[in-house]
């Protein structure tokens, strides 16, 4: 079957705008002064990369906040975004931006500790994939320098880690193996001039540094191109070592061994192997090294090389505790060695990533009274600490993640949006036997059970006031505001503490595995009367997670008999979720027009006008009794004994005044202009007509459906009003995200709890 797309041609495309012909050192400097930002030093691009991809605006711990997109991994589609903890990313890029331009901080080695599932992995994918991508674009072009000694007049060859060469071909040319940057080639004093000038044309705020030398392996090509045609007589050495012949400037993408150096926990060797590389005893035997070990018979495969130019990140740095001191003095220097006799310079940005055991690790000696043998490597640690998530949307975003193969970025602005995606269901198909696939339903508020859980764990609940909850202030959290009636509260009022937010509490790897056996597990025998699969109720989850606790040994006794002792609010919570649900469905019909709602609000401000308004339609005189109606009715406020006739009484003028006309103005004055009239007002801005469009109570279903019976919810008799309302909410609910079996056990739930206090 031949494919309906030219692949073949497609990736020929993508290569071409990737790649370019490589070009002489003259080119190459005179497309620096076209475009500065193709000769910036190590953490200087690194920044352009992350401020490249933009920014958007995100809220976390109830604060509005700026957020780097280049960690939400667009290059890879969000599959290894950072999730929050934007605030310690936003505080790493405000210090590669100090070390960039040479202001400070550039003794340090930047740090990121914290628990495990907090992210540190991800943020090193992250940097990997944006930091390639970012090389593939026009503005993020990365170049080195090539060599080719074979064509003087000898052939002796370059080499490295192979055979020499011999005859002149494309073969010949050896690329500098630690990302030499092209300017590097110039002699001190003309780079500096060079660099002056450069600098003068960049539009940006951080000037381009270079102070580093070529690496040993360059200089060992440049040295003997200088000698050569010093024994020849020519009188312009530079310009003959430098001919496109010997020496060419060539574009690379950046990946992990080309300006990315990754050591994993797992590599292993000397400490001088893992940093820079090894020599190479063979090697040495075949090369003419004049009594000295040769560049050339060098691996250069230690994560520093591998890092040169950009990047060099040391994973489970408690694994590679010994190389720390070793690094001690590379960043402030920039110089390592290969060996006694030759050492490279290094332009990277060192940074290191570890559990929370590196801490113990360098505490060690703390008890030494000052003579701690780690306090220098201390000071030159720049702390960034990862903390778990404590957004509720953040973790039900994570939790998704863990669960399927969802990558996408909740980039929402729409509060409405992001609460239906944080409520919705989750359907994940379960292998249930050889060749047996079987569809298990999460249902709406699980995942948000399972996230609440998990971010009420990991909150501080000393600072909780009196009459509000874990839950409120992780509501807080997550929206920056709670919503108590016609009441707005401002997480600014409350006065958190921040500090010890998202410390230790319940991973995000410990609920996933709770999830994954719930879907495993044949939950079909709980509801045998349902002809749909298993549906894992938010119940089910928040107990199987309460019970877990105690089989899992991550957490201590202390920890376990903590968390356990929250899953009640977040239960509760979660009721609340569910009838509100319910209750919305079964009064859908119920539902108030917005024009009704409009009529009511212009009869209010007419007769608080003392007569009448004019609006588009015309002169509007208030109408006690269309007032009266809606406020008994639709609002369920009043009673018949508060008014006289259609006469309001006291309370209801009060209410009329404070509730609607005083909401009223303060939204006409934070929207004035010219032209604003009574039509332009959002009536759903306005807390008391917002409780009217989107509140129901209980006591509206009594009055509605008087002979309404939540005791006959689960099988409710032929040709009664409870099956009608039965079948209309079920229906209500499938078409707002539930399935009929999700539907059906959570109305049951609800009416159970109901039927109690039903009169």
């Amino acid at each position: 079957m031949t494919p309906t797309r030219d692949y073949i041609r497609e990736a020929d495309e993508q290569l071409r705008g990737t790649y370019e012909e490589p070009m002489s050192l003259a080119e190459y400097v005179d497309a620096a002064f076209e475009s500065p930002s193709i000769a910036s030093h190590a953490s200087k691009y690194l920044l352009q990369a992350i401020e490249a991809a933009g920014t958007r605006t995100v809220i976390e711990e109830g604060e509005e906040k700026e957020r780097y997109r280049f960690f939400d991994d667009p290059a890879n589609d969000g599959e290894h975004a950072v999730l929050g903890n934007t605030e310690v990313l936003n505080r790493f890029v405000d210090d590669l931006r100090t070390i960039a331009a040479k202001r400070g901080k550039g003794e340090k080695i930047i740090w990121f500790d914290g628990p495990t599932a907090t992210g540190k992995s991800e943020l090193k994918r992250c940097l990997i994939n944006g930091l390639r991508e970012y090389s593939k674009t026009l503005e993020g072009r990365r170049y080195t320098v090539e060599w080719n000694v074979t064509n003087v007049d000898d052939s002796r060859g370059l080499s490295y880690g192979g055979e020499v060469s011999g005859a002149e071909h494309e073969s010949d040319w050896y690329e500098s193996p630690v990302q030499s940057h092209p300017l590097s080639v110039f002699p001190a004093e003309v780079r500096r001039s060079l660099l002056a000038e450069l600098n003068e044309n960049e539009d940006g705020h951080i000037p381009i540094s270079l102070d580093e030398e070529l690496d040993p392996f360059c200089r060992e090509a440049y040295d003997y191109l200088e000698e050569k045609y010093r024994r020849t007589g020519k009188r312009n050495l530079f310009t003959a070592v430098s001919d496109p012949k010997h020496l060419r400037v060539k574009n690379y993408v950046v990946d992990v061994g080309q300006g990315i150096g990754v050591l994993h926990s797992e590599d292993d060797g000397s400490p001088k192997e893992r940093l820079v590389g090894s020599w190479m005893p063979s090697m040495l035997r075949e090369l003419d090294s004049r009594g000295r070990k040769n560049p050339q018979a060098f691996s250069y495969d230690g994560v520093l090389s591998q890092g040169n130019g950009l990047l060099t990140i040391v994973e489970d740095a408690t694994q590679h505790a010994d190389l720390l001191q070793r690094l001690l003095n590379v960043p402030d220097e920039g110089h390592v060695k290969l060996d006694k006799g030759i050492g490279m310079d290094i332009d990277t940005q060192l940074l290191i990533i570890s559990n929370p055991d590196l801490d113990a690790e360098l505490d060690k000696y703390s008890d030494r009274n000052g003579r701690d043998p780690l306090k220098a490597l201390k000071r030159r640690l720049d702390k960034h600490e990862f903390r778990y998530l404590t957004n509720v949307s953040l973790e039900t975003e994570l939790i998704r993640r863990e669960l399927t193969n969802e990558t996408d970025v909740w980039d929402v602005e729409d509060r409405e949006e992001l609460e239906e995606r944080i409520n919705e269901s989750l359907f994940v198909d379960v292998r249930s036997g050889p060749g047996a696939v079987k569809r298990r339903e999460l249902a709406p508020h699980a995942i948000e059970a399972a996230a609440m859980y998990s971010v009420v764990s990991r909150l501080d609940g000393d600072d909780v006031p009196d009459g509000y909850s874990l839950v409120d202030k992780a509501l807080l959290f997550d929206r920056g505001y709670l919503q108590v009636g016609d009441t707005r509260e401002e997480i600014d009022e409350f006065g958190f503490d921040s500090d010890n937010e998202g410390t230790h509490g319940v991973p995000v790897t410990f609920t996933r595995d709770i999830i994954a056996d719930l879907l495993h597990e044949d939950r079909d025998r709980h509801h045998p009367s349902l002809e749909v699969g298993t549906v894992v109720m938010p119940d089910d989850l928040l107990d199987s997670m309460a019970e877990g606790l105690h089989d899992a040994p991550v957490f201590s006794r202390a920890e376990r008999s903590e968390y356990e002792s929250r899953v009640t609010v977040v239960k509760e919570y979660i009721f609340d979720q569910q009838e509100a649900d319910v209750l919305a469905a079964v009064l859908a019909d119920k539902h108030v027009e917005q024009e009704t709602v409009a009529e009511y609000v212009e009869h209010v401000y007419a007769w608080e006008s003392d007569g009448q308004i004019e609006t588009e339609h015309g002169p509007v005189e208030p109408d006690a009794l269309l007032m009266k109606l809606f406020e008994t009715e639709h609002l369920g406020r009043f009673a018949e004994s508060d008014y006289t006739g259609n006469e309001p009484s006291a309370d209801v003028k009060e209410f009329r005044r404070e509730k609607v006309i005083t909401a009223l103005n303060r939204y006409a004055w934070e929207n004035r202009d010219e032209g604003f009239t009574v039509e332009d007002v959002e009536l759903s801005e306005i807390p008391v007509i917002r409780t009217v469009l989107e509140t129901h109570e209980w006591d509206d279903v009594s009055r509605l459906f008087e002979d309404f019976d939540p005791d006959q919810w689960d099988d409710p008799p032929a040709n009664t009003e409870t099956e009608r309302v039965k079948e209309r909410t079920i229906d209500h609910m499938v078409k707002n995200g539930y399935t009929p079996a999700s539907a059906e056990l959570t109305s049951r739930a609800v009416m159970n709890e109901v039927r109690h206090e039903w009169d």
